[in-house]
């Protein structure tokens, strides 16, 4: 009977193991959890469904749960279905001895399948807001993914929870304005840490490429980092205005052609606004075209419609508001590429700027210092400054070419770029006409002082009277008045002063007070003059020798000796002045010439454009407004000629003028035939002469039509003015 004992519960034990190693090894496939299964699934959602084929089934003694698998199931929500490989779960033996059916995880891997309905699938599980988001914008995309769910004793999912996978040829449209395309990559989803790898995607049709992106989780808020990079990407002009414009409205890109590694983090909140976003960049910029809507025609004269800028090395670096940019490459203004290096920070509202820029085989020049770069000379441009509170700084720029130096240090511009304050401007250089510019601006308390051994006022002066009509620049913004000492100034290339003395006082844009003084030589001097009362604004200026300016009217040549004595008051827009000359001769004056000639003054027409006439004086009395200036007496007389003349000169317009013209002995014999005052001023001479002319000019300034009648008695006018010019003599 023992023995009969022994061998039931030995085979008992035996057939147990066997059952055991069976089921642990090989397992049964069974219906018989199917609906516990399902229950619970729907449990998790009332719209989730599952079809489940039969359950393998295989035990795990140690863990003392039941692995069960099954193949080829779907997964039904809202009449979408998802194609499954397999399902796998666990399930606790406890719970069934205590009959209570409970799953301790759950394991679903897909066949391929859209990535829309995967996600929406998701999202019931765990309503996240990357995946509202994807859910959204999302057209197309297939995926495989491998899902991990775990729950704890009440049947809940537990926050460890895992998806794997990877992604193919997703589709996405964001406002129809950006379009990502053949977007492929694989990921690990987690509660807390995602993470997506081996990133290919094309954005508007520009590839970009992604070793990772991580995504991290916070209390109330996701954080993403990775990297991105591209090669050879060339973007047509909607994706420029889409990506870059916006970022740099003030340039306007035609073409841009670059490579580029970037690495970024940033925060979405909770209502999807973007924080904390940082961004480093290394790019290679192959090309970069910019429409010139610059105007630097004089200081570049050969710059281009599109400015280029080839092979630059960018290094950008964004921190919450800060940006910093570091860059270097070729740049072609002109017709050859000049190299250029140039940094710029950005900090709160603070802006700095630095750039060095060098030019070798192109023009450079500054017209208002008469200066231009020799043709095969190096120049080296340098300056750095800041941005703030609206006003421009510059710390320090200068311009180095060989010999020629120029050094401006803290200069301030405001908004409207109107010059503030400046400390000092040195400048040593050789201009255009080969003339040597020696001579510095400093600062002093509010005022200014200029200083030096040489400056060559031959352009500047070319450029007041030429450009006397325009309308008055406002360059300095403050009021100030600054003294200059300059040993010597040219005036021209055969006249110079020595010693030139005085101050200038600006107010509003406008010289309002000033006294100058210098010297040709120890007898001959140079004065000028201004002074703003309630009259108005009175100038002089008085010069012992006069051709360094007169010479400069187109309508005057070969002008020699004479000195200038010129006065003019100004009040509001309109302009009362005197010009006087006195002992100067002219070889040659083509309307004159013309005149004369058609009086049939032939001798008088002969000397003029040969040895030239003396005069003895010639005064003028204008007015100028706007751009018309009334005449209402010339009076010039010499030995062999006088002219009574008035009219109005329209500038670039019309010209209208009409006068006498008088021969010397004529003159003699009408002024002699004055009883006893002809005498004593003309003695008693009587000459046969030729009687003078009236005249007229008339018509636009280039096509001038001359009338010509001979007049056998002077006017009485004429006669005054010439009395009251000879009467001193």
């Amino acid at each position: 009977m023992k023995k009969i004992i022994f061998r039931f519960i030995l085979l008992s034990i035996v057939t147990f193991f066997l059952l055991i190693s069976y089921l642990s090894i090989i397992g049964v496939e069974t219906k018989k959890f199917n609906n516990q299964i399902e229950n619970k699934i729907k449990n998790l959602n009332k719209d989730l469904e599952i079809e489940l084929n039969q359950v393998k089934i295989i035990l795990d003694p140690f863990k003392f749960e039941i692995n069960a698998k099954t193949i080829g199931s779907k997964i039904k929500y809202k009449e979408k279905k998802i194609d499954l490989e397999f399902i796998k779960t666990k399930i606790l033996i406890n719970s069934l001895i205590n009959k209570k059916f409970l799953l301790s995880n759950l394991e679903i891997s897909t066949k391929s399948l859209e990535l829309k309905n995967l996600i929406s699938l998701i999202r019931n599980l765990e309503n996240r807001p990357e995946l509202y988001i994807l859910e959204k914008f999302i057209k197309k995309g297939f995926v495989i993914a491998d899902v991990k769910v775990e729950f704890n004793e009440k049947g809940e999912i537990k926050k460890n929870f895992s998806i794997v996978g990877f992604v193919r040829d997703i589709k996405i449209n964001f406002l129809d304005k950006y379009k990502i395309d053949k977007f492929n990559f694989t990921f690990e989803i987690k509660e807390q840490n995602s993470n997506f790898e081996n990133i290919q995607v094309s954005l508007n049709n520009i590839p970009f490429l992604s070793k990772k992106i991580a995504l991290k989780k916070a209390n109330d808020h996701l954080y993403i980092e990775g990297e991105v990079e591209n090669k050879d990407i060339d973007m047509d002009k909607k994706n420029i205005n889409l990506f870059i414009n916006p970022l740099v409205s003030v340039l306007d890109i035609k073409k841009i052609n670059f490579n580029s590694k970037n690495k970024f983090s940033f925060k979405i909140l909770k209502k999807f606004n973007i924080e904390n976003f940082k961004l480093s960049s290394k790019i290679i910029l192959n090309e970069l075209k910019i429409e010139n809507n610059t105007k630097l025609e004089k200081i570049f004269p050969k710059i281009k419609k599109e400015i280029k800028f080839n092979n630059h090395l960018l290094n950008i670096d964004y921190s919450k508001k800060d940006l910093a940019i570091n860059g270097n490459g070729k740049i072609l203004l002109q017709d050859n590429e000049d190299k250029i290096k140039y940094s710029i920070s950005k900090k709160n509202k603070n802006l700095k700027f630095s750039t060095f820029l060098n030019i070798e085989n192109n023009e450079f020049m500054i017209n208002f210092l008469n200066y231009k770069k020799k043709e095969s000379s190096k120049l080296d441009i340098k300056f750095d400054g800041s941005y703030s509170n609206n006003t421009i700084t510059v710390n320090h720029a200068s311009l180095n070419e060989n010999l020629n130096k120029i050094i401006l240090k803290d200069l301030l511009i405001d908004k409207t770029f109107q010059v503030e304050s400046l400390k000092s401007l040195s400048l040593n250089y050789l201009d255009k006409e080969n003339k040597k510019n020696n001579f510095s601006i400093s600062k002093k308390n509010n005022n200014y002082v200029l200083q030096g051994k040489s400056f060559n006022a031959n352009n500047l002066i070319e450029n007041l009277i030429e450009n006397n009509d325009k309308k008055k620049s406002n360059i300095f913004k403050n009021q100030f008045s600054i003294d200059l000492n300059l040993d010597e100034v040219l005036l021209d290339e055969n006249h110079l002063v020595k010693k030139l003395k005085g101050n200038l006082s600006i107010d509003n844009n406008e010289l309002v007070k000033g006294y100058l003084s210098a010297f040709f030589s120890q007898k001959k001097v140079m004065k000028f003059t201004v002074d703003t009362n309630l009259e108005g604004k009175v100038t002089t200026l008085f010069l012992d020798k006069a051709e360094p300016i007169v010479k400069r009217y187109k309508f005057i040549k070969g002008y020699e000796e004479g000195s200038l004595d010129f006065y003019s008051l100004k009040k509001g827009n309109i302009s009362k002045s005197t010009l006087k000359i006195y002992d100067f001769k002219l070889k040659e004056l083509p309307g004159l010439t013309k005149l004369l000639t058609l009086a049939s003054l032939q001798g008088i027409a002969d000397i003029l454009s040969g040895e030239g006439i003396r005069f003895n004086e010639f005064e003028m009395n204008f007015q100028n407004k706007s751009k018309l200036m009334t005449i209402n007496e010339i009076y010039a007389i010499g030995p062999a000629i006088s002219i009574l003349m008035d009219g109005y000169i329209e500038k670039n317009k019309l010209v209208s003028l009409r006068g006498t013209l008088v021969p010397a002995t004529t003159l003699n014999k009408v002024i002699g035939s004055i009883p006893l005052l002809g005498k004593i001023l003309v003695g008693s001479k009587s000459g046969e002469g030729v009687f003078g002319v009236s005249f007229k000019i008339k018509g636009p300034p280039k096509n001038l039509t001359t009338t010509v009648n001979p007049i056998k008695t002077l006017t009485p006018r004429f006669i005054t003015r010439t009395l009251e010019k000879i009467k001193p003599n």
